[in-house]
């Protein structure tokens, strides 16, 4: 299964942040996933490639060449796909990705999951999108998505197939019950 983090080029101020990278990458490794993500070196992108490759893991980056040519780019990662911009950079990593993570990050990460997570609603692509609210960070983006739901603007069924949570077990359980229940069909 390959798992597409979305997640920020910066550590952000909690070491909270770095702490659910590293489980999250020790989680993909150990479980023979292979991480695909945006590329980088740096921040918690590149904590999470770093934690996955200590880990014996295989690790996709994907990055437009301008990104290249400013020295972010990840060059120790098992495959490194150079693409001509962003939104061919997004395009990927949805395509390749079986499921779907955002951990802590800024409007990017967020117009990523974002996007996913409406592809999923119109049906462009079937795959679980797990938001990791660590810290509490993305409390209000959930208070949001309850609040389309109350408001007639989203419905309970596509609301359930986005979780928000902190816990890397409870994300595993519903990536598991998400594929079951897709099988099923």
């Amino acid at each position: 299964m390959k798992i597409t983090v979305f997640c920020g080029a910066n550590n952000g101020k909690s070491e909270s942040y770095i702490k659910n990278a590293t489980e999250l990458g020790e989680w993909i490794a150990d479980n023979n996933y292979t991480l695909v993500y945006g590329g980088g070196k740096i921040g918690l992108m590149g904590v999470i490639a770093d934690t996955v490759l200590e880990n014996k893991g295989e690790v996709i980056g994907i990055m437009p060449q301008f990104l290249v040519d400013r020295e972010i780019s990840h060059t120790g990662i098992t495959e490194f796909i150079i693409v001509d911009d962003m939104s061919v950079r997004k395009d990927k990593l949805v395509d390749l990705g079986d499921a779907f993570v955002a951990l802590p990050g800024g409007p990017g990460t967020l117009e990523e999951i974002s996007q996913v997570i409406s592809w999923v609603r119109v049906g462009k692509k079937d795959a679980p999108c797990i938001i990791m609210n660590v810290n509490g960070y993305y409390d209000f983006l959930e208070q949001y998505f309850d609040k389309m739901v109350e408001e007639g603007f989203l419905t309970k069924k596509d609301r359930e197939r986005t979780l928000f949570t902190d816990s890397i077990a409870e994300m595993q359980e519903f990536i598991v019950i998400y594929i079951n229940r897709k099988e099923k069909k």
